[in-house]
C-alpha cells in the first residue's frame, strides 16, 4: 500500500457540473464575471454593459404580475406527434427533453394575473422549451387566452421569445399563425387592447404573425427580432447589412416598434398602458350602455 492509498477513503467525490453550485455568471456580451445575486437583483441585466440576458417564464411572470396573483390555465395541454416526425431525434423525445428542462408541457404558459391591480390575460414564451417554437398547443393556448380576454373584458399581453414555427409539426404549426391572428382580430373588434412584448429572440413565424399585431409593440434592449436569419438575407440580396440590423433599437428607429423599454421599467410601462386602456374600455362600455338605454326608451315611446 502506498502513501496515497492510505487517504483514499477520506477523499470526497467531486460534484458533477449539474451538482456544483454556480455563484458566478459570465455576461455573454462583455464577458464580465459577476456574482449571481447581483445579476438576479438587477432582473438578469449585466451591470457593466446593460446586456439583457434571457430569462425563464417564472422570472418573467414575477417581473410583470403582482405577487401571488398569477393563475395558470390549460396547463395539461400537451403536444402530439401527428406526423411521426423524426430528424436527428424523434419529435416525442424532443418534447420529453423540453418538459424535463422546463417542467412544462409546452413552450407557452398562459393565465390570468393582476398588474398593479388590473386583471389581465398573460401569455409567456420560454425559449428553453424547443427554442420557444410555435406549435399546435402554443397556438391553442394563445387563442384561449384571447377568448378569455373577450369574455372578461380584459387586456391581453403576450411576451414572445421564439425561434419561430415548430418544423416538427409542419403545416399544423404554420396554421397557428393565421389562427392566432384571427383570434387577435376578435380581441380588437371587442375594443380590447393587445400589448405585444418582444424579447430576445423573436423570429420566424412568431414575428410574422401575432408578435407584430399589438396595439402597442414593446421590445427589450438589444433583442433580436426578425423573420429570416441575417446570413440568409445577406445571401439572398447579395449586399452587406447595416450595423445593428434586426436589433430592437434598429427596428424602433425604422418604425417597426413603438418603444424599447429596459427590464427594470417594464412593469411600470405596461401598467401605465393598462390604466390608459382600462379607462378607454370603461368609457366605451358606459357609452354603449347609454346607447342601449336610449334605444330602449325610443322603443317604449313608440309603443
Amino acid at each position: 500500500m502506498n502513501f496515497g492509498d492510505m487517504f483514499k477513503s477520506f477523499r470526497r467525490s467531486q460534484p458533477t457540473e449539474q451538482e456544483a453550485p454556480s455563484h458566478w455568471i459570465k455576461c455573454p456580451k462583455c464577458n464580465s464575471l459577476m456574482y449571481y445575486k447581483e445579476v438576479e437583483n438587477l432582473y438578469h441585466v449585466c451591470p457593466k454593459c446593460q446586456f439583457h440576458m434571457r430569462i425563464g417564464q417564472e422570472v418573467r411572470i414575477d417581473l410583470l404580475a403582482d405577487k401571488g396573483t398569477f393563475v395558470e390555465f390549460d396547463k395539461d395541454l400537451a403536444p402530439v406527434d401527428p406526423l411521426k416526425f423524426v430528424d436527428k431525434k424523434p419529435y416525442k423525445k424532443r418534447v420529453a427533453e423540453g418538459e424535463k428542462k422546463t417542467g412544462k408541457k409546452s413552450s407557452v404558459v398562459s393565465g390570468e394575473c393582476e398588474i398593479d391591480g388590473i386583471p389581465t390575460q398573460l401569455v409567456v414564451f420560454d425559449f428553453k422549451f424547443m427554442g420557444g417554437s410555435l406549435g399546435s398547443v402554443e397556438g391553442e393556448k394563445i387563442v384561449r387566452a384571447a377568448h378569455r380576454a373577450i369574455e372578461k373584458k380584459q387586456a391581453l399581453i403576450i411576451v414572445s421569445a421564439s425561434g419561430g414555427a415548430r418544423m416538427q409539426e409542419s403545416t399544423f404549426s404554420l396554421l397557428q399563425m393565421s389562427k392566432t391572428s384571427a383570434a387577435l382580430k376578435k380581441v380588437s373588434r371587442n375594443g380590447l387592447p393587445f400589448i405585444s412584448i418582444l424579447t430576445d429572440p423573436t423570429m420566424g413565424g412568431v414575428s410574422a404573425s401575432f408578435a407584430m399585431l399589438g396595439d402597442v409593440i414593446i421590445a427589450e434592449p438589444g433583442a433580436l427580432i426578425g423573420f429570416a436569419g441575417q446570413r440568409v438575407i445577406k445571401q439572398t440580396i447579395g449586399a452587406e447589412l447595416p450595423e445593428g440590423f434586426q436589433r430592437s433599437e434598429f427596428l424602433l428607429e425604422h418604425g417597426f416598434l413603438d418603444m424599447v423599454v429596459k427590464r427594470e421599467n417594464m412593469k411600470k410601462t405596461v401598467s401605465d398602458l393598462l390604466y390608459f386602456f382600462d379607462n378607454k374600455i370603461e368609457n366605451s362600455h358606459r357609452a354603449a350602455t347609454k346607447n342601449t338605454r336610449r334605444k330602449e326608451d325610443f322603443v317604449e315611446d313608440d309603443a
